[in-house]
């Protein structure tokens, strides 16, 4: 698992079933550990007060920065991730290390895997 990589290897992000808070408490720490297309400024936003919102990112997992510990979550947060079965290993990881990670579901393709979790504050 820790062996170098040829080319960049990038993971699809998605967030839900959380406030946009939470959502950000994710996004941050993960933006800690990895390049992303979400900047420093790039915050979610709730658009609706009733509808359920997503909020997605794509992170580069090839290269991991160190990773501070996240500001604890206020409840738990649905997050859904599509990438290599690398990448997504890298990703789970890493989640792993900065959140408690419930397994819900996963989905393997030929090329690519889904992965479908829980995360909640340590």
């Amino acid at each position: 698992m820790a062996r170098e990589r040829s080319h960049e290897e990038s993971v699809s992000l998605e967030i839900s079933g959380c406030s946009k808070e939470d959502a950000r408490i994710v996004f941050d720490a993960l933006c800690e550990c990895f390049e992303s297309d979400r900047s420093a400024d790039d915050v979610p936003q709730q658009l609706h007060e009733t509808r359920p919102m997503v909020w997605l990112g794509t992170f580069e997992v090839t290269d991991a920065h160190t990773c501070k510990p996240p500001a604890r979550l206020s409840s738990t947060v649905e997050a859904d991730a599509q990438g290599g079965y690398w990448a997504i290993n890298r990703l789970h990881m890493t989640l792993a290390s900065l959140f408690a990670v419930r397994n819900l579901s996963s989905a393997s393709g030929d090329q690519e895997r889904e992965l479908h979790v829980l995360l909640e504050s340590r």
